[in-house]
This record gives C-alpha cells, structure tokens and sequence, in this order.
C-alpha cells in the first residue's frame, strides 16, 4: 500500500521530469498508462482509492564504446508503491551481455544505489551509472569489435579531479541542500562550510566535478569562483585506486564555532585544523592569502 500521498507526488514529479529530459519514446516510454493515470487521480485527491498497479517503465540508454559506436541497454523499471523510501525495481538489459554479465551488471547497480541514493529520487542518478558503467560488463569480444574493455579502460586515462571553489557567502538552505544532493548524486566527496566566506572542495571522476560545478555556478551568487583545482590521471583506474586518492570519505557540511551576529562566521583557525588533519593545510594559504596556524 502507498505510504501517503506525498510519495505518490515525488513519484508523479519524477515521471514528469523523465518525460521533459527524455521526449522521444525511443529515450523513455511508460508501458503502462493506466497506473501513471491511477496514481496521478490520487495525487490530485479526485481519488481516496490507493493505486493498485506500480508505475512501469522503459529508459533507453546508449552507451558509447571506444571505437565511437554505441550499444543500447534498456532499463525495465517498476516504481514501489512506497518509493522513493524503498529502491526501484530495475532491470537492464542488452543483447550484447550474457546472462552472468546482466546478473553482474544488476546487481551492482543495486548497490550502488543502496549506497547513494536510499530514500531519494534516483532515476537519473541510475541512468547515469548504466551509461557511465553499463559498457564494461559487456563480454571481451564486443560482437563486430575485437574491443576489449580492459583496452578500453586503458586507451581512456581516467581523471580524478579535486574542486576547491570559493564563494563569497553561502547561506540559503536550498543552495546548501543542493550541494550535498548534487555531490551525492555525482558520487562525490568533500565539504562544504557555509557562511561568510563559503567554502565547498568536491572531489572524485573528472566529469563528476565538472557536471557539479556547472550547475553550481548556473545558481546566483554574488561571487563564486573555483579557487584551485587538482588532476590526477590514472592510467586505465579502477574504483580502488580512485577511492585512494579521496581525501574525504563523503560530502558533509562542516560548520566551525559559527559566530557573528547572523552565526555565520566560521573560526577559520578550526578550518584549518581540519584542512591539516585531511592532508591539505597548503590550501588555507590559497583561499585566504595567509599561512594557517
């Protein structure tokens, strides 16, 4: 049974966006318009009687492999009545994987969103990780292509970028919501210190922090800027090697000893302290023109 009916708008809302991101039926296509239509009555209140079929449907996703063709995956998805408090059920499929390699494929999407997106909204956030990852599980021999995704992986150095970005004050709920939502969702780590000045490092694939600084800076700001960046390229990466580079295990907002008359001045000295202990006193010096103590 669903929860409430705010579910049942997060799940409307969701659908809506899918439908203005993807247009074309290739892209995204409800199978069933009957439960879109029975939850959306619900939502509207014109109906007391809880949905009984789940939403149902397709997200087509093409993947580009290295010699520059591409392979379709379809995700079949269903929501539960209770999304987003509990996961989609999703299935990708291919005709280029075997039965072990979907089993493989599956199963780490799961985790992955187990890890990053429980009790959020994360069909995008899905659609991201099969186009980033899907291409990988694909058997050695690409059909046509003697591809192999271990040359793949090498022929593409991967980039693990670090985003040290500096604003001139960061105080409104949404914009801080948006930072730990959109690095989540990117699957980055870091911190963000609000107030005057305000303070947020990203780190993790190039991309990744490329993607979330271009919708951080399309929001308004009096001045915002990305102080220093770091890039790091590893030859052929794997995700082990990635998670050495982290500094941080997540993205939190850190707030120091806030003073002033709005508690929006941070203790700049504990900034530091805390820069130290994660290996990065020398940015201090960067941000603020002077040596931290």
């Amino acid at each position: 049974e669903m929860a409430s009916r705010e579910e049942a708008e997060i799940q409307v809302s969701e659908l809506d966006l899918l439908a203005s991101m993807f247009p074309y039926e290739e892209e995204f296509a409800v199978t069933d318009q009957l439960a879109v239509a029975e939850l959306k009555r619900y939502v509207e209140s014109q109906s007391a009687e809880v949905p009984t079929s789940k939403v149902q449907f397709v997200l087509n996703v093409k993947a580009e492999v290295l010699d520059a063709s591409t392979v379709q995956f379809s995700m079949c998805c269903a929501l539960p009545f209770k999304y987003p408090a509990v996961l989609p059920e999703i299935t990708v499929r291919s005709s280029l994987l075997s039965r072990a390699q979907q089993i493989h494929l599956n199963s780490d999407l799961k985790t992955y969103l187990l890890q990053n997106c429980s009790g959020e909204p994360c069909m995008l956030s899905a659609r991201q990780w099969v186009k980033d990852h899907a291409v990988a599980y694909i058997d050695r021999e690409l059909s046509s292509s003697s591809v192999t995704t271990s040359d793949a992986m090498q022929a593409e150095d991967i980039i693990f970028t670090r985003l040290w970005i500096y604003s001139h004050h960061i105080y409104n709920k949404q914009k801080r919501k948006n930072i730990i939502d959109w690095a989540k969702e990117l699957t980055l780590s870091g911190f963000c210190m609000p107030g005057k000045p305000g303070v947020v490092c990203v780190e993790g694939l190039q991309n990744s922090c490329e993607e979330f600084w271009s919708r951080i800076r399309r929001l308004t700001w009096k001045r915002i800027l990305i102080r220093h960046r770091e890039d790091v390229s590893l030859k052929g990466g794997t995700c082990d090697e990635i998670q050495k580079l982290r500094k941080f295990s997540t993205l939190e907002e850190k707030c120091f000893d806030a003073h002033g008359s709005r508690g929006n001045h941070m203790d700049l000295g504990q900034l530091y302290h805390f820069l130290e202990e994660k290996g990065c006193a020398d940015i201090f010096q960067m941000y603020f023109g002077v040596e931290g103590h």
